[in-house]
């Protein structure tokens, strides 16, 4: 047994500069390339990672704003709308006012003309009266009138 500890011991004792060696390599790794490596990763990943939640954050703002322009687009046909109603009900209003005045108009000119008639007809009967107080005045004096003094045919006397 003598001789297999003796066997590990040089074993143990050739291994030392290889594992001098492998620390030293592995330090001088760490300190060159795996630090800086590190760094490299980690910087990727919060770019990469910031890159993402500014996408995020620009849709939602993209989307904010759309959802903002459809809001002012139906305000504003909304506000179309209603003024293009508010324009027919002047429309109607204009048309109401101007229809009202005509029917005034033509009821004056009824009034006026049947005023007229009325005038007229009053102004017929009067004449009427007097032609058939003056005819009523002619057949008696024709009806009474000796029948021998009759009146020569053409009406001259």
């Amino acid at each position: 047994m003598d001789k297999v500890l003796h066997q590990i011991g040089e074993l143990l004792l050739g291994s030392v500069p290889t594992i001098v060696l492998f620390l030293l390599t592995w330090a001088m790794y760490n300190f060159i390339v795996h630090r800086k490596l590190v760094a490299v990763l980690d910087e990727r990943r919060a770019k990469t990672e910031g890159s993402v939640e500014k996408a995020k954050r620009d849709i939602a703002a993209a989307e904010s704003k759309a959802a903002e322009y459809e809001q002012r687009i139906r305000e504003a046909r909304q506000a179309i709308l209603k003024a293009a109603e508010e324009r027919r009900r002047q429309i109607m209003d204009a048309r109401a006012k101007t229809l009202a005045e005509a029917k005034a108009a033509a009821d004056a000119q009824v009034v006026t003309a049947r005023a007229a008639l009325e005038k007229e007809v009053a102004e017929a009967r009067i004449g009427l009266q007097s032609q058939a107080e003056s005819l009523a005045a002619v057949i008696v004096r024709t009806v009474l009138r000796p029948a021998g003094s009759a009146v020569p045919a053409g009406g001259v006397q």
